[in-house]
């Protein structure tokens, strides 16, 4: 046997399929990507649903892994809870079983046509539907080339004994199998590549079922890298997210060992080649752990919100109160007010958290603020929306005054977010240069923030309790934070003269001072707005 011969077609073999992959993939996704991600967006609010849509959107994209990178970001941005989410999971891990389905049938001779075909929409075309689609059948065509390539190079092993010796110990010694695969897997990050190179041994006679079995288990398990690389650096309940992905297919794993030997007979008379065997078996595979994890769900999610607690739950991004049903009566307005409540507390919530990581030293809170600010500017968006297209409908002049001070009132709630994450970005300045808080500076900045807090509080309530007389009360004290502003700036200046505090920091705590500062007048201007709506009515 040539060594260097078939380690060089299988190599360049499998390099062929991962690129067909990869552009089969991109064909696909540009093509469909962006309905395919409101597919994902609009139906997973069940989880019977989740799991559907999982497996469609998988099944047309080719690729799990970007299933699940898309579920990681909307689970990370609010736009999906963890329940939607290890539902789209399971989904995505029936839906990656038909690129084995579509391999395993000896349909090597449609390479070349195909490259032919699609290499001709790809260059030659100007319209880009038909450009992507060219890319879809050029990839695929590349796909069935690499496979092929794959499964000739490595013919002369049938004749090599150490090698079938390793094939025969996956078969039976299940869990080197299924190591073997999940670390295949996990280097190249694609199941289906190593889907391919299983079945491209099996038809040349080279690997049996059982072994065929153990690694495709093993590359269910690898391809969990793909979600646990793009929750690095997440929210806590991206984190989870990725976690119930290794949860669902080390569960998979598990009853796959209990129940091998059944499972193998089951095989056998799904098709009549090893290669479809195993096809099929990779496919009732997902299917049937979907099925009986399926009714445990809510255990499950709640194991791993124990696994991983914190305050990383779930942040729901997306209007909870604006319905478009209601656009066209005077309730619409009553459902932006209740947004923009809910808006508000979370911006009021970012100023809580960024004053006590500058205060404390939480850095590893930050990825919450962030989270919110994200859901902050999103509501904002659709709320200013929202009251856009309800005042195209018939509005009285106090509602028509009211909507514009909603408006009003978002955008000073987004202005709270932003100094927040000002803040923050004092508070990573402030722990990355190693810098100290004098004990009287602490002080203040406490003292500053407890009153700050309170305003913002009580604009809160008076605007969701329409309360004019609080909202009065709070532009009253318009001056209070004002002055206590000069009163902790000077405070600052005349510890710095005595060398009390580190000049660094000083100019940390002065800016720090100076946003709590603006948080309030943008909690003024709410009060305001929420007067003159009461005396509009």
């Amino acid at each position: 046997m040539n060594t260097s011969s078939v380690i060089i077609g299988l190599f360049g073999g499998l390099g062929l399929f991962i690129l067909g992959m990869q552009l089969l993939a991109d064909g696909l996704q540009k093509a469909a990507g962006e309905r395919m991600r409101r597919i994902l967006e609009l139906f997973t609010s069940k989880p019977i649903s989740a799991v559907l849509t999982g497996a469609a959107v998988t099944a047309l994209l080719q690729s799990s892994s970007t299933t699940t990178v898309m579920i990681v970001g909307f689970v990370n941005s609010g736009l999906m809870t963890l329940t939607q989410a290890v539902g789209t999971i399971m989904g995505a891990n029936i839906g990656t079983t038909i690129t084995a389905q579509i391999i395993s049938f000896n349909i090597y001779t449609l390479a070349y046509p195909l490259i032919a075909i699609g290499a001709v929409l790809y260059y030659f075309s100007k319209k880009k539907m038909q450009r992507y689609v060219g890319m879809g059948i050029l990839g695929f065509g590349l796909l069935l080339l690499g496979l092929d390539t794959m499964s000739k190079s490595v013919s002369p092993i049938r004749a090599y004994e150490p090698v079938l010796d390793l094939l025969v110990a996956f078969g039976n010694r299940p869990l080197l199998g299924i190591l073997a695969g999940a670390l295949f897997t996990a280097v190249i990050q694609s199941s289906s590549a190593t889907t391919g190179l299983v079945i491209a041994f099996s038809w040349q006679g080279i690997l049996d079922l059982p072994a065929g079995l153990a690694l495709i288990v093993g590359a269910n398990l690898g391809t969990c890298i793909t979600a646990v690389l793009a929750s690095l650096g997440s929210s806590g309940i991206a984190k989870r997210t990725a976690l119930s992905h290794v949860l669902f297919n080390v569960a998979g794993v598990l009853m796959f060992i209990l129940f091998r030997r059944p499972f193998t007979s089951l095989a056998v008379w799904t098709g009549g080649t090893v290669a479809r065997q195993i096809a099929n078996a990779h496919t009732l595979f997902n299917v049937i752990t979907t099925l009986i994890l399926f009714p445990l769900l809510p255990y499950f999610v709640r194991a791993v919100t124990r696994i991983i607690p914190g305050a990383g739950t779930d942040l729901e991004s997306k209007p909870q109160f604006l319905d478009e049903r209601l656009i066209d009566t005077p309730a619409a307005l009553i459902s932006a007010k209740k947004e923009a409540v809910r808006m508000g507390a979370l911006a009021v919530e970012m100023v809580n958290l960024a004053v006590a990581a500058f205060l404390e030293g939480k850095t590893n809170e930050l990825d919450q603020i962030e989270r919110r600010e994200d859901v902050v500017n999103a509501l904002e968006k659709a709320i200013t929306a929202y009251l856009a297209k309800a005042n195209q409908h018939s509005m009285g002049v106090n509602e028509a005054r009211e909507s514009v001070n909603l408006m009003h009132i978002v955008n000073d709630m987004e202005r709270i977010a932003d100094h927040a994450m000002n803040i923050v970005e004092l508070a990573e300045n402030r722990e990355f240069s190693r810098l100290q808080l004098s004990d009287a500076a602490a002080e203040d900045l406490q003292k500053m923030f407890d009153v700050v807090h309170s305003i913002s509080q009580s604009a809160l309530e008076a605007l969701g309790e329409r309360d004019v007389q609080k909202a009065t009360g709070l532009i009253a004290q318009d001056d209070l934070v004002d002055d206590l502003e000069k009163r902790y700036r000077a405070n600052h200046i005349e510890r710095l003269n005595q060398g009390l505090c580190n000049p660094e920091v000083g100019v940390l705590f002065l800016d720090a001072v100076s946003n709590l500062e603006r948080v309030a007048d943008h909690a003024h201007n709410i009060a305001e707005a929420v007067a003159d709506i009461a005396f509009a009515r």
